[in-house]
């Protein structure tokens, strides 16, 4: 084979070449997307601190989704009976570990109930409370959507809880958690995303030029 025929094979793959630009400029857009989630979460926590300051009370949103507005703000309902029990691991407010007693709480002869965290117990065994009037916090309730709920397109709105200021008797106060513990995991997911891009566009160029060397 003559040197001009081993020139004329040896060129750019156009289709892989085409193919690996175009993965490179869908990372660096998701690298783009996070970097606007991390501003909008940025917003977002600094709207949780503000709620916290706030001591006036708002109404209980029993139906979600639960707009953010209302989260970590003060509100009050009334447990006319708790129909169910959900004990999680939890903390109370001087940071020993216990049982978070969840009461899922019915509100009116039809309609949604709402979730109530009545204070912290030593082990799984409800407590004996019948219901009444609770003030406390709103927060997001237990059951969150996964992430891969939210990317297929299956999360289900979730629910609101209140933590009760005033545990009931023979609890101990449940611990809030605090507004600006909300996930901002954005920044690393850029960067991630920035350096995956990187690299692929390295390696293929790599590839391609050892391919070519004569």
């Amino acid at each position: 084979m003559t040197e001009p025929a081993q020139q004329s094979t040896r060129r750019w793959p156009l289709i892989p070449t085409i193919l690996v630009l175009v993965a490179v400029a869908a990372m660096i857009a998701l690298g783009v997307w996070q970097l606007q989630r991390k501003s909008e979460k940025e917003a977002l926590i600094a709207l949780y601190q503000r709620n916290v300051a706030m001591s006036s009370l708002v109404t209980y949103p029993e139906l979600p989704p639960v707009p953010d507005a209302v989260l970590f703000r003060k509100s009050s309902v009334v447990c006319l009976e708790p129909v169910r029990w959900d004990p999680r691991s939890g903390t109370d407010r001087k940071g020993a570990a216990g049982i978070r007693m969840i009461a899922d709480c019915r509100t009116g002869a039809e309609g949604p109930g709402v979730l109530v965290d009545v204070g912290i117990a030593d082990d799984f065994t409800p407590p004996e409370w019948k219901g009444g009037t609770v003030q406390g916090t709103i927060v997001p309730g237990p059951e969150q959507p996964t992430v891969m709920e939210r990317a297929m397109g299956k999360a289900v709105p979730a629910r609101a809880m209140l933590i009760a200021d005033a545990p009931v008797a023979g609890l101990r106060a449940s611990a809030v958690p605090p507004a600006d513990n909300t996930p901002n995991n954005h920044l690393a997911y850029a960067v991630q995303w920035f350096l995956f891009a990187a690299a692929a566009l390295v390696i293929y160029i790599l590839a391609v030029r050892r391919r070519l060397r004569p």
